[in-house]
């Protein structure tokens, strides 16, 4: 019973934390009520002059293209963005804040592909027309700061045979969100689309990394893999490209028609469809960090997700900064909250000590059962259930603390390795970056040394072979946690130390 029993706990961590890890399963966007399937939109050919019928219906409209542009630079203590007039979009977005592997500054946005970033699409007539058209902009550049002027305003308008497409954009210099209202006058429905090319994506990351959005209060994530277009009703609170650490996110103000996923090329896009003149949004490119999120109060506070136990991983979160702000370190930070998640599990650990040294007294009892009953399982199993009664044993008590601190692992892992907060955070010594793997694996070898002394001072039922088989786990748990975020592991080293230091002296009280 034992080996099976702990055969199954080892198992499950390993395929949860496992799985979770390296695998990172994408969820599969559920198809709403309200989801339509359609075909792509075909692309057309770019940088051409473009022209339709005249504009007796607005959804024919008469513009021309034309292949030049300028640059309009936006600067604040933040970030530093260009746009271009050429279809009013961003060019590039740099955050000043967030330094790279190569200790520059993070880009979330290179140049544009072949879908505009932060731009419009007509879908009906030619999709380039609107990012192909040279706007004016109501200035050349802007450049905030804390100590000069803080907010600033740019327009960018199209006026042409009645045609009018006016985009307006108010930028903070404290803030990573813009404030962004586009009006349009004889002009049809439009999408406002955020092109994949919007993130870090980082290759060796396995969070998701693509579209999501927000519909009906459900998170629905996309990625390359989307096989048919998708067209989601609803309320739809906002739509994002999104990577591990950062995001760039459109959120209506008013309702909008519906928002569109699509496959382009090897990637997948998100676009807003608008069918009103004039419509409101904020938008938001920068860090994935919960507070400045949440004060925006579009809901873009849940383009965090924890995952597997978030209602464990959330307050997880919070104790964690709450801490920091007194500790000043996330890594001593780790430690404090290990130790206080462990106080719970000490009556329960106590108990489970107690079970197997029990356990460890009936074994010849057992023995003798399953040698005079083996042919007779129905027998053997009633005969082994009066002996735990007699002697007041659970046979699986031995497992239930580590399966009711499999949530709290999970959860803590979730929080260690997605939260911004702790990118880059140093601990000491040669730990600079919790959130990333101990560059010389000396954590996860000290860690799973500690969990050999740990089954070696353990009571244990199983013979020497059972035994062997059982020292596997911490070879496999070592291979694992060298990949795993450091924090993770000092969070496993230590809960593995105070079980040490709990299992010595319950030795010793037994001993006595």
């Amino acid at each position: 019973m034992e080996k099976r029993t702990l055969i199954a706990v080892a198992l499950s961590i390993v395929i949860l934390v496992g799985w979770s890890y390296f695998f990172q399963p994408k969820p599969v966007p559920q198809k709403p009520a309200s989801v339509e399937q359609t075909k792509p939109a075909e692309k057309s050919q770019t940088d051409q002059a473009l022209s339709v019928p005249a504009p007796q219906n607005p959804e024919q409209i008469s513009l021309t293209a034309d292949s030049s542009g300028s640059d309009v630079t936006v600067e604040t203590d933040l970030y530093k963005a260009v746009f271009s007039t050429k279809g009013a979009i961003v060019k590039s977005w740099q955050l000043k804040k967030y330094l790279d592997k190569a200790g520059m500054p993070v880009v979330l946005l290179k140049e544009p592909g072949s879908v505009p970033s932060l731009g419009i699409l007509f879908e009906s007539g030619d999709r380039n027309l609107p990012q192909n058209i040279i706007y004016t902009a109501s200035k050349d550049g802007l450049i905030l700061s804390k100590n000069g002027i803080s907010t600033g305003e740019i327009v960018f308008d199209y006026t042409y045979q009645g045609i009018s497409i006016k985009k307006k954009l108010a930028f903070y210099n404290d803030d990573y969100k813009i404030d962004l209202s586009i009006e349009t006058l004889n002009a049809p429905s439009y999408m406002i689309v955020l092109g994949t090319n919007f993130g870090v994506f980082d290759k060796e990351q396995s969070e998701h990394k693509g579209p999501v959005l927000l519909a009906d209060s459900n998170r629905k994530e996309f990625d390359g893999k989307l096989k048919e277009t998708q067209l989601l009703t609803g309320y739809i609170s906002w739509i994002a490209q999104e990577d591990k650490y950062f995001t760039a996110a459109i959120a209506p103000l008013t309702k909008v028609e519906s928002a569109k996923v699509w496959k382009e090329g090897e990637t997948a896009e998100i676009a807003l469809k608008v069918s009103s003149q004039k419509q409101d949004f904020l938008f938001y490119a920068g860090p994935k960090e919960y507070d400045g999120l949440k004060k925006l109060n579009v809901g873009l506070e849940h383009i965090i997700d924890f995952g597997w136990f978030s209602i464990v991983a959330m307050p997880l979160f919070w104790v964690l900064k709450f801490f920091y702000k007194y500790l000043g370190n996330y890594g001593w930070t780790i430690i404090l909250i290990t130790i206080i998640t462990r106080i719970p599990f000490i009556p329960l650990m106590h108990k489970s000590q107690q079970s197997m040294k029990k356990m460890q007294a009936i074994q010849p009892a057992l023995a003798s059962i399953k040698e005079q009953y083996k042919k007779d399982p129905q027998k053997m199993q009633k005969e082994m259930t009066e002996l735990y009664k007699k002697h007041k044993v659970n046979p699986v008590g031995g497992c239930l603390p580590m399966l009711l601190q499999i949530p709290v692992f999970i959860a803590l892992y979730n929080v260690l390795s997605k939260a911004i907060e702790l990118r880059g955070a140093p601990f000491m010594f040669w730990i600079h970056d919790l959130s990333m793997k101990d560059p010389y694996y000396i954590l996860p070898v000290v860690m799973g040394a500690s969990m050999v002394f740990q089954q070696k001072i353990t009571p244990s039922t199983m013979d020497p072979a059972q035994a062997k088989i059982m020292m596997i786990m911490p070879i496999v748990f070592t291979f694992m946690f060298l990949s795993f975020p450091s924090g993770l592991v000092i969070y496993w080293l230590v809960n593995n130390i105070l079980g040490i230091a709990q299992q010595l002296y319950a030795n010793k009280k037994a001993e006595a």
